[in-house]
């Protein structure tokens, strides 16, 4: 097998694991949670996509790494991974621009995810930081799912599963 398919194996089998934990212990456990509160779970793992600026880093990519898959992927995931902080404590705090900075990152996120997913050029460029799109894109991907069928129900019943008091 080429790099290229032992990459295309790695990132579907974790898509469809993490997929299937997602949908058998995570979605019934959310349910039952406020919006804010399940929200801001799904939002966590985005809070760290600042390590997407690892693909900036010579010492831990390929030096053939192309630079424009570099530079995008890297400031996206760190414009997405600082979205999904303000987001998380608009939710905290009850803000009335919560459900909108949610939109924004999720938004915002999911391009950066799709722009960098269809640059398969990069691939064997990846070197150390094979893990980043192995691993972190599929549970990011599957959580960017999640939050936006939670923001869609929302927008279809906004009073439905939303608490005056995230915390409690």
């Amino acid at each position: 097998m080429g790099t290229t398919e032992i990459f295309l194996l790695q990132f579907v089998l974790t898509l469809i694991v993490i997929g299937l934990l997602s949908r058998w212990y995570l979605a019934p456990w959310l349910v039952e949670k406020p919006l804010q509160v399940a929200l801001g779970i799904l939002i966590i793992p985005h809070a760290f996509r600042h390590i997407g600026m690892t693909f900036l880093t010579p010492a831990v990519v390929a030096d053939t790494m192309p630079s424009g898959f570099a530079v995008a992927a890297g400031y996206g995931d760190l414009a997405s991974g600082i979205l999904a902080i303000f987001a998380l404590i608009a939710l905290r705090r009850n803000m009335a621009v919560a459900i909108g900075l949610v939109w924004t990152f999720n938004i915002v996120g999911s391009i950066d995810l799709i722009n960098a997913l269809r640059q398969a050029e990069a691939v064997p460029h990846f070197a150390a930081a094979w893990y980043i799109p192995t691993f972190l894109v599929p549970l990011l991907i599957v959580t960017h799912v999640m939050i936006f069928a939670r923001l869609f129900r929302h927008s279809r019943w906004p009073q439905s599963n939303f608490r005056a008091n995230p915390a409690a």
